[in-house]
């Protein structure tokens, strides 16, 4: 029997049951032994994963500040309905984290620790990141990926270990407009941001096209992906308002629930 305040029926009393839900009124008008039940009222964990990596430095404005503003929204919106969040950064592995936190009071201790927080880490490994995640012991709950997924090992084995252990989810994928449509031409010089190895290339029209086809399938795949299960998925350029942003995504969860 839950202990919550919602009442949800009677019971027949039994010896031993808690006289405190005994329902006296019943017995007073009617003489029987009726205890209350309740529904037991649980409220939702969410998670947000915020990657940390040094590609989410990239952009102007760089997706790392559109992520932590989304974080910080959502984080918000959580903690005045009275649910339990915590935020966790990864770049390669789980960097830092604020622990479950409850409370609207708790949003400014949520704005010191995002503005704490920085881009760094070796690699991004989103997989590694849910297993540090996982290993936490974290209730069942909503997570939250806020990250451009440009991982080297792959989005889906991160993806898939929430799944397997019944979490819902929420995929942000950001990216920079230059990520999307890069404008450039001739010899060029590539340096990885992360591993800062260099690579001197030259850009053509038909490289262009080629890297264009594989970044559209990249982003395709990760729809694909959250649709398939259900999950929301969220994709968007970094130079977007994050209140538009996150008004569109708040649209876009609930069309996915009605479909």
């Amino acid at each position: 029997m839950g202990s919550g305040i919602e009442f949800s029926d009677h019971r027949e009393y039994t010896n031993g049951d808690d006289l405190r839900y005994l329902d006296w009124n019943v017995y007073a008008r009617y003489g029987d032994l009726l205890l209350k039940r309740f529904q037991e009222e649980r409220d939702l964990h969410v998670y947000l994963l915020v990657d940390c990596s040094q590609s989410m430095a990239f952009g102007s404005p760089a997706k790392f500040d559109l992520a932590r503003q989304l974080a910080a929204a959502l984080a918000y919106i959580a903690l005045a309905d009275l649910d339990r969040i915590s935020i966790l950064a990864y770049g390669d592995r789980i960097m830092t984290e604020l622990p479950v936190t409850r409370g609207k009071a708790q949003i400014l201790s949520v704005m010191k620790y995002l503005e704490g927080i920085h881009t760094g880490g070796e690699d991004t490994n989103l997989s590694r990141g849910v297993q540090d995640f996982l290993l936490r012991g974290p209730r069942t709950g909503l997570v939250v990926v806020l990250s451009d997924l440009f991982d080297p090992h792959g989005f889906r084995s991160g993806l898939d270990q929430l799944r397997y252990r019944r979490f819902d989810a929420h995929v942000i994928q950001l990216h920079d407009p230059q990520e999307a449509n890069p404008q450039m031409l001739g010899d060029v010089e590539f340096v990885d941001i992360e591993t800062q190895s260099a690579r001197k290339v030259t850009v053509t029209e038909k490289n262009l096209r080629t890297y264009k086809k594989l970044f559209d399938e990249h982003q395709a795949a990760v729809r694909t992906y959250c649709k398939t299960y259900g999950w929301g998925c969220t994709q968007s350029p970094s130079n977007v308002p994050f209140d538009d942003l996150l008004v569109h995504m708040m649209r876009s969860s609930i069309a996915t629930a009605r479909s």
